[in-house]
């Protein structure tokens, strides 16, 4: 095996990443490292998709049901806790599977200088705020549009917090921040990298018959249970998770019981398109339908490893 090589299985949910990962890990020698930014939290199961304890215990797994479903947890955190995984693979020479569709948590992994890392500067920061207050959105988006016109063509108008953190990062670094994004193009790790997808009516099928799935299985029960018991609330991280915050209006009266489920179905179907648009968007990935091409990704990774 290559030094320093890493295998990472992404795409959009309902792919089957978690079933091929656990076949990776035992076929290759390897160990499963989450890169889910929802199930770092415990409690939340049924909603995340989480793997269940027949699977937990077919393959080692890390970074699953790390925090508490009330805590915060970073991009920042994930990298460093994925880190010291990774490295203690590589001195065991056991192979570090990366698997999940938080696209951000992966490309923070794999570049050395992401942007959560960027440094950052509370009085710059402050600053900006106080100018925002006082003269609006439009006039510190016209200051970005000065110093990183690239910026602002990703950067929604109302987005004032990206807006800011653009501001803070040209102020102290003396780089725009789309000119250090260029910079860290160059891998840390060597990755082989693979993405599952289905046709899109398909895809979609799947994702409808999970949701009426996880209603099966409780998690109606589940949320319920976090929130009686004060473990979370509405303004919770955990419970920005597509799954779960959409249950408050259901909670409030404000929608249907059909609704509700039909709201998640939706809403997941969209994020599965913004993860498609986020993976495009890396090097050197290679795309298999995990129904009808098993045989090809697993030669395709053997060859990549030797």
């Amino acid at each position: 095996m290559k030094k320093n090589t890493i295998l990472i299985i992404t795409g959009p949910t309902a792919t089957g990443k978690t079933k091929l990962a656990i076949e990776c890990a035992n076929k290759y020698n390897g160990e499963i490292i989450s890169a889910d930014s929802m199930q770092i939290y415990k409690e939340l199961n049924i909603g995340t998709a989480k793997a269940d304890k027949e699977e937990l215990s077919q393959a080692k797994h890390h970074l699953i049901d790390c925090v508490e479903p009330n805590d915060d947890f970073s991009v920042q955190q994930f990298v460093e806790r994925a880190e010291d995984v990774i490295n203690k693979l590589f001195k065991e020479n056991k192979l570090p599977i990366i698997v999940g569709g938080t696209g951000l948590y992966i490309k923070s992994l794999i570049y050395p200088y992401s942007f959560c890392k960027a440094p950052k500067d509370e009085k710059i920061r402050e600053k900006y705020n106080n100018l925002l207050l006082e003269k609006g959105n439009e006039y510190i988006y016209n200051l970005l549009k000065e110093k990183d016109p690239v910026a602002t063509e990703k950067i929604h108008l109302n987005d004032t917090k990206r807006v800011i953190r653009a501001l803070e990062i040209y102020e102290i670094t003396g780089k725009a921040k789309t000119e250090m994004n260029t910079e860290q193009q160059k891998q840390k790790y060597n990755c082989i990298f693979i993405a599952l997808n289905l046709p899109r009516e398909e895809l979609y099928e799947r994702i409808n018959y999970r949701v009426d799935k996880m209603f099966e299985q409780g998690l109606l029960n589940e949320i319920d249970t976090i929130l009686k018991q004060n473990k979370a609330n509405k303004d919770s991280q955990s419970m920005q998770a597509i799954g779960y915050k959409e249950f408050f209006d259901y909670f409030d009266k404000k929608i249907s019981f059909e609704e509700l489920k039909e709201l998640i179905c939706k809403n997941s179907r969209n994020y599965a398109k913004r993860q498609i648009t986020f993976i495009k968007g890396f090097e050197n990935v290679n795309w298999f339908n995990p129904l009808t091409e098993k045989e090809q990704i697993f030669k395709f990774i053997e060859k990549e490893l030797n």
